[in-house]
């Protein structure tokens, strides 16, 4: 159990795999969501610290004329290329955390879930009492990229190649959601999990 008595949950999965969904019915069940991409937005805001240090490191090109970033010129600089991408995860890291961690403190809720797509990638599971993983094949998350995302087949393969294996999801994972049918069986899994692991938890 976290030190501070809250049942900590890492939440994460490969791009496409169905994460908010999960995380949509863990909030419906009475945890609180921390999202990292949400946080990673906050931080990389117009005017705010991270997006003036991403430009300072990348370029002006990865911003908008407002001031924005524009996600898909940086993509393309660091997702093929691995030390750009250390770099911009070495600026971009340290605030996600410390702003999870101050929304965590201010949490009321007995249960929170910490939703990070590169949980696995950045060696933070240890610090979780219970981590759990949402798959889907390839091919599925490729087609959700392509279709429901608007990328390119070669883009949504590259996103996913910069990602960690389900390999190696799972050896970190204490529970694998297997998302390869439609969102009610999804959903049924997330219910099944919240019943033998929190409930019992809560009491």
């Amino acid at each position: 159990m976290s030190e501070n008595n809250k049942l900590s949950i890492g939440l994460t999965g490969g791009i496409a795999a169905g994460k908010s969904t999960v995380a949509a019915e863990l909030a419906r069940l009475g945890a609180e969501i921390i999202d990292a991409d949400e946080i990673y937005a906050w931080c990389v805001r117009p005017g705010g610290e991270g997006m003036e240090k991403l430009i300072a490191e990348f370029g002006p090109q990865i911003a908008n004329p407002d001031g924005s970033l524009n996600r898909p010129v940086l993509g393309q600089l660091v997702f093929s290329d691995e030390q750009a991408r250390a770099k911009l995860n070495s600026i971009t890291h340290p605030m996600v955390r410390e702003e999870a961690a101050r929304r965590i403190a201010a949490s009321d809720k007995d249960v929170i879930v910490e939703d990070i797509p590169l949980l696995t990638e950045t060696g933070q599971h240890e610090r979780f009492d219970l981590v759990l993983v949402v798959e889907a094949d390839e091919e599925i998350r490729l087609q959700r990229m392509t279709e429901l995302r608007n990328m390119n087949h070669e883009d949504a393969l590259a996103r996913i190649n910069s990602q960690a294996t389900d390999a190696q999801r799972r050896a970190i994972a204490d529970v694998v959601l297997h998302n390869h049918g439609d969102r009610a069986d999804l959903v049924e899994q997330v219910d099944r999990f919240w019943e033998e692991y929190v409930a019992p938890w809560l009491g």
